[in-house]
């Protein structure tokens, strides 16, 4: 599954519906299914402008190109020193009270080994931003956890929606990028379709949050005078099947269009019925990962996050367990390598295909050679790179590969840290 995804929602009883649709649900609520059926599909659904969605959509892409491109920025730069700090944060108050003290004592701490390894008179311009840097940083609005990079050249401020195993402070002649290649493979940014009676509602989502809601004319719908208007039409349960069918075979044109345009894919949250149908009547059935039932008394935008997140993390973690598996067999083949200085190697040659790693692995090395080095106690010591993973995984993505971090109790089998070679 790409960064991106879509989640529809098919809600055949909103309880925000305007005035009009209250009255008119009011007036049938004792009507059999049919009837709901009926005023579900009384209102017809046109996508008039769905080029200025899209536009908005490639908009929001080219937001994201931009955190590669920075991470890019930050793999490839050599300086010495390059600060890298991490700590975890707080989303609420009073708790988020406590992380400007600590980063205040992770700025002092970083301040000092600068100081002590590099001297005062090379380093002005960096020990000048950690001065200063914590000033920027506003603790009301952090999230799960944040990360700083400094060096004479540069200053990054990055928030995080994932916490980290630890706080600390990093300082080699290369950038600590490991939390944000966490972030680049766990973090899913999609859209929530809310289709109703009375409208079309799109939000931007962010794993299991809602970020905001994207207003424009693309969707809307409009009372359609061609379908049933007498009760007893209702009777004729082929006629109404057959309107539902239309009408989800309109809603799926308009999402085949929305993933040729941004290779988005769908999840949808309706009844099993519903969800049936539109499989039978899509075009691109491959653009639907999924459904989840819906909860008619429950569809606050929370709740709605809150299913499709369990089905995006879903797919997740499935993914991680699939490389898993990859790299287990690919161990008969003799394509996998466990010995750290191996794969060091192997991935700067750009023999690296598949790389996971388990979330608690960190090692820090003092480098000897091109593509040596020995492994260290203290990663404060001058000379030593902190964590000499976040490197080798940086490497297999810049080649084409793919890098994995996971917590999963099966990658321990094959060790911390292995790698599945092209050759």
């Amino acid at each position: 599954m790409g960064v991106a995804s879509t989640i529809m929602l098919l809600a055949a009883f909103p309880p925000d519906g305007n005035r009009h649709l209250r009255q008119l649900l009011s007036a049938r609520n004792r009507m059999d299914k049919r009837c709901d059926l009926y005023n579900f599909f009384q209102y017809s659904v046109t996508f008039s402008n769905i080029n200025s969605t899209c536009f908005a959509l490639k908009c929001f892409f080219s937001q994201i190109k931009t955190m590669k491109n920075k991470l890019e920025q930050l793999a490839a730069e050599r300086n010495n020193p390059c600060v890298s700090i991490s700590l975890n944060t707080h989303r609420t108050h009073p708790d988020n009270i406590s992380d400007d003290i600590e980063l205040k004592k992770l700025l002092k701490e970083a301040e000092e080994r600068v100081i002590a390894e590099f001297g005062k008179r090379s380093t002005l311009k960096l020990l000048e931003k950690l001065e200063t840097v914590g000033n920027e940083i506003d603790s009301s609005y952090g999230l799960d956890s944040l990360h700083i990079f400094l060096s004479n050249e540069t200053k990054e401020i990055i928030k995080s929606p994932w916490p980290i195993k630890e706080n600390s402070v990093q300082i080699s002649d290369t950038f600590s990028i490991k939390p944000l290649i966490k972030q680049l493979n766990r973090t899913e940014n999609y859209l929530i379709l809310l289709l109703s009676q009375s409208e079309v509602k799109l939000l931007h989502a962010m794993n299991d949050g809602i970020v905001e809601e994207i207003t424009n004319d693309d969707f809307q719908f409009h009372k359609n005078i061609h379908y049933f208007t007498h009760n007893n039409k209702l009777s004729d349960g082929k006629r109404v099947d057959n309107l539902v069918r239309e009408f989800l075979n309109t809603v799926d044109k308009a999402m085949v269009k929305l993933n040729n345009d941004t290779d988005m894919n769908c999840v949808v949250i309706c009844t099993e019925d519903n969800y049936s149908r539109l499989m039978q009547v899509a075009d691109k059935p491959s653009i639907y990962l999924g459904y989840a039932p819906i909860n008619y008394n429950d569809v606050a935008l929370n709740t709605l996050a809150s299913q499709a997140w369990k089905i995006v993390s879903g797919l997740q973690k499935k993914k991680r367990t699939d490389a898993i598996i990859e790299m287990q067999e690919a161990v008969g083949q003799g394509n996998v390598i466990t010995d750290l200085s191996e794969i060091y190697r192997a991935v700067k040659e750009g023999r690296g295909d598949l790389l996971i790693t388990h979330d608690d692995f960190q090692q820090p090395v003092k480098m000897t050679g091109e593509f040596s080095f020995d492994l260290a106690d203290d990663a404060s010591e001058p000379g030593v790179i902190d964590d000499i993973s976040s490197e080798i995984a940086w490497e297999v993505i810049s080649k084409k590969g793919r890098a994995l971090f996971t917590g999963q109790a099966e990658i321990k089998t094959l060790g911390d840290i292995t790698l599945k070679v092209r050759y």
